[in-house]
């Protein structure tokens, strides 16, 4: 049985697509790779837990319209641009896999909250509690996580080896900035040391 804690958690998993991460991707993120055994741990611990799995798609037209006006250029003159909606570059990158229960939310902004019905959903399903995984540090990850503060969840925590930036020190200064506001920044050692905890005190 879940620990009541658990139940009113989600952890989100933002923009682990192969446009992002793998080495042919058309927006590949240096740093990206590195994380994924964390977030595949992460999504692991998640469901022994009972804990909600939101996954965070970015997905766009081809023309490329729905996207940022600094990005439209990507798409622009023919060009192919990264994260297509139906694209293999769309796709969650090897080693993690969508499973029944869990909930996908597609994205066109930074912000996983951002035009979508994210939050809505959350509320419907008692979700008072976030736990943030994915890329990148300064742009979706601090995005969603302050739109989590603005929106009062209890509790908002980004797993500081389960998400990167371009470099460590972009990423150091944005979880720095995160901590001002009362974020949690745990390793991942230490939520599922935590995760641990609580499920053997229910036991």
């Amino acid at each position: 049985m879940a620990h009541q804690k658990w139940k009113s958690t989600a952890l989100l998993v933002i923009a682990m697509q192969n446009d992002f991460i793998a080495d042919d991707g058309l927006a590949r993120l240096d740093g990206g790779k590195a994380i994924l055994p964390s977030i595949i741990k992460a999504v692991e611990i998640a469901r022994q837990r009972g804990i909600r799995i939101v996954w965070v798609v970015r997905e766009h037209d081809p023309s490329g319209k729905d996207s940022e006006l600094f990005r439209r250029h990507r798409y622009s003159n023919g060009r192919v641009g990264p994260v297509i909606k139906g694209s293999r570059g769309a796709a969650l990158v090897d080693g993690l896999e969508i499973k029944q229960g869990d909930y996908k939310v597609a994205k066109t902004r930074f912000s996983a909250f951002y035009a979508t019905p994210l939050h809505s959903f959350l509320q419907d399903a008692g979700v008072d509690s976030l736990v943030i995984t994915g890329i990148q540090t300064p742009n979706c990850i601090r995005q969603t996580a302050f739109d989590a503060i603005t929106y009062d969840y209890r509790s908002v925590t980004v797993i500081v080896d389960a998400t990167a930036a371009v470099t460590p020190e972009v990423h150091s200064a944005n979880i720095y900035d995160m901590k001002k506001v009362k974020i949690a920044t745990p390793t991942l050692q230490e939520w599922s040391v935590e995760a641990e905890a609580e499920a053997e005190a229910d036991a």
